[in-house]
């Protein structure tokens, strides 16, 4: 299983973003969360088998189709809390 926290940097708040996130995210089997952040960027928790995470990785980088996504950072994350499903939380 793989573990990540995906910041994803641009114009993605008020485009759709999480709530693509989490239909890819579902699509993918992966659980955790997507959510905004107060730097306007949206941060994602993924948690699932190795592709599925990359896929959404790679998905990140162009993201919602308003979204214009311009960086996306992405860091492991060895927490051992598990997520049932994938949701988005709002802020």
């Amino acid at each position: 299983m793989k573990r990540v926290l995906i910041k994803v940097i641009g114009e993605v708040q008020g485009v759709g973003f999480r709530r693509y996130a989490q239909l890819k995210a579902q699509a993918l089997g992966l659980t955790g969360y997507v959510t905004n952040q107060d730097d306007l960027s949206v941060l994602i928790l993924a948690q699932g088998a190795y592709p599925a995470v990359d896929q959404l990785i790679a998905w990140c980088e162009h993201g919602s189709p308003m979204a214009s996504v311009s960086s996306v950072l992405v860091e492991e994350d060895d927490a051992d809390e598990i997520y049932l499903d994938f949701s988005v939380i709002q802020s």
